[in-house]
């Protein structure tokens, strides 16, 4: 034979062929699992979507806390502010830790502190204007009960 007919020069690019299949994107035999090309917009879109769900959920969160946080404050403002109003006020007993009191306005600048419920008063009602009835917590703050 002729060393010329034994060479065999292989018509497919170099570029073209690999000795691992398994690393090519595209299916290389007939079992292979079909590759359907996908819209590269539809990929976007789903995860842009699913971006905006996950963001959108955490900021709603956030904003609970938020919320939540705002409304905490106020009440211990309010807790500060009922405070010094009692302790600026007359008082005509030693007040109990746990115990329920209730705080009257006499006029602009005085106030009460007493045992006397708003509703305990009798027919004419309080001689004074009812403002809160507050429990002494441990920490010698105020708790508004009503």
């Amino acid at each position: 034979m002729n060393e010329e007919n034994t060479h065999f020069e292989n018509p497919i690019d170099d570029d073209s062929i690999t000795d691992r299949p398994d690393s090519l994107a595209y299916p290389h035999h007939r079992g292979s699992l079909p590759v359907i090309p996908t819209k590269s917009g539809e990929v976007k879109i789903k995860a842009l979507g699913a971006m905006h769900y996950q963001t959108n959920q955490q900021l709603g969160q956030i904003k609970e806390q938020i919320s939540m946080l705002v409304n905490q404050a106020s009440e211990i403002q309010k807790r500060v502010e009922i405070s010094e109003q009692i302790y600026g006020a007359e008082i005509k007993f030693k007040p109990e830790i746990m115990h329920t009191y209730h705080l009257y306005s006499k006029s602009a600048e005085e106030s009460l502190l007493s045992l006397i419920g708003p509703k305990q008063w009798g027919r004419k009602g309080a001689p004074y204007d009812f403002v809160a009835s507050v429990k002494l917590l441990g920490d010698h703050t105020w708790e508004i009960v009503s």
